[in-house]
């Protein structure tokens, strides 16, 4: 597979859904009173309509050229999937953050995401066409750098290499710095204390609750808040045993409903409020875990799409596989026959908005990301392996670059075409939700 091909978009094809046809096909099985707030949500930029349509681009990149080398793939690595977060010991750390597509896969579907995403994040920021073709370019050269420099360490080394401190420096993204450090300021006071704190109510015995703030949060039925809190007995035997004691402190107070994200809205989401001894809060949250978008385009690339036992499952062995540090909390349940994931809720959480960056700043978070996934392929694919393939020259780097500029083009149109569908009463939309 030369490494030119790889600047080739798929062809347009009578069997490719459009945009409103794609999305109102990613609506089924959510929950429909919802789907007019996902829709609005996609509607709002060309960047958020790609960030909602990981099926669509799996679509297309199941037909395009790839290595046939397979890793661990987030399936949704945008350049908005990456973000702090806070380890075990309150320290922030920065990495992947989204994982509910998943799969083992063609490493290059990862790159190519997460550089139309930047071309798509600088065009909504304003920078020039120049600009946003080199973040593309530099996050596949920084991708193809860490990629080698991974390689030729020792495994021991190489797995938990470039720590978050040396990321700047080793990208060259000494003006993403004072971005960096306000997201990182910002992310420390992220918990769960100051969400419970904004969020519920004590009651006169001294409990807590929710506060009911529909669409977003909304109190729901006490037999459907007991089918979540059951769940959690299921989710506590896919913890290491290690982490009971900690949970055993904590008595569950309520159950709420909060819709998240982008591409995620519609999909069951539920918090937990947890409170110690003393009053302090915990809040989980069990988020519905819904098959890959990815998996049934993978047989047309060579990849075998594996059985799938529990979706959540998935979801949390693909984080711990790619992530250098995972929630000590992370696991999975089922709740009414239905899968899902459990994690903390704001644990520390912060990041950059890549649509909101200078011209100066999105090459340096091009190339920041563009480690940062390299990093996590190679936990799961030998680095040896894929830097061997992508060479040192930048031919690889022109390439996907070349690719990024032109699926940026064709997401706009989708963009259109479902903004069009909207103002046609093809398809329904609540906006600014």
């Amino acid at each position: 597979m030369p490494r030119s091909a790889h600047a080739q978009t798929a062809p347009d094809s009578e069997g490719r859904p459009d945009a409103v046809t794609a999305v109102e096909e990613s609506n089924l099985g959510r929950l429909p009173e919802l789907a007019p707030i996902r829709v609005g949500r996609m509607a709002a930029t060309p960047f958020a309509f790609l960030r909602g349509s990981a099926g669509l681009m799996a679509y297309d990149l199941a037909r395009t050229p790839a290595t046939g080398i397979g890793a661990q793939i987030c399936g949704d690595a945008h350049a908005g999937n990456f973000g702090l977060y806070g380890d075990a010991r309150g320290e922030l750390v920065i990495d992947l953050n989204d994982f509910d597509e998943t799969v083992h896969g063609p490493w290059e579907w990862d790159l190519k995401r997460l550089v139309t995403s930047l071309v798509l994040a600088g065009r909504e920021a304003g920078a020039d066409e120049d600009i946003c073709r080199a973040a593309a370019h530099d996050a596949v050269g920084a991708y193809r750098r860490t990629m080698r420099l991974l390689a030729r360490l020792p495994v021991l080394d190489a797995w938990n290499a470039i720590a978050d401190e040396e990321l700047v420096s080793h990208t060259d993204a000494h003006d993403l710095l004072g971005t960096l450090e306000r997201v990182a300021e910002k992310a420390r006071h992220n918990t769960s204390g100051r969400f419970a704190a904004k969020s519920t109510e004590t009651l006169t015995d001294g409990t807590r609750r929710f506060i009911d703030a529909p669409p977003v949060l909304r109190r729901i039925p006490d037999v459907e808040a007991a089918a979540v809190a059951q769940g959690l007995g299921e989710y506590l035997t896919t913890l290491s045993e290690d982490r009971l004691p900690l949970l055993a402190r904590y008595a569950i107070q309520d159950v709420a409903f909060r819709i998240v994200g982008t591409g995620s809205v519609g999909a069951r989401s539920y918090v937990v409020l947890l409170q110690d001894h003393r009053g302090e809060p915990l809040v989980l949250q069990v988020k519905e875990a819904r098959p890959s978008t990815l998996l049934p385009h993978l047989p047309t690339t060579g990849f075998k799409a594996p059985d799938i036992p529990h979706e959540g499952r998935r979801v949390v062995l693909g984080q711990k596989r790619m992530q250098v540090v995972s929630d000590i909390l992370l696991g999975w349940t089922t709740v009414d026959g239905r899968p899902f994931q459990v994690r903390q809720f704001r644990n520390r959480k912060g990041s950059v908005d890549p649509a909101a960056l200078t011209a100066d700043q999105i090459d340096d978070y091009g190339r920041m990301t563009g480690a940062l996934l390299a990093r996590a392929h190679a936990h799961s694919a030998d680095p040896r392996l894929i830097s061997g393939y992508c060479g040192k020259n930048d031919e690889l780097d022109e390439a996907f670059a070349g690719f990024a500029v032109s699926y940026a083009d064709r997401t706009e149109a989708d963009h259109a075409r479902l903004v069009a569908g909207i103002r046609e009463g093809r398809i329904g939309a609540e906006m600014g939700v």
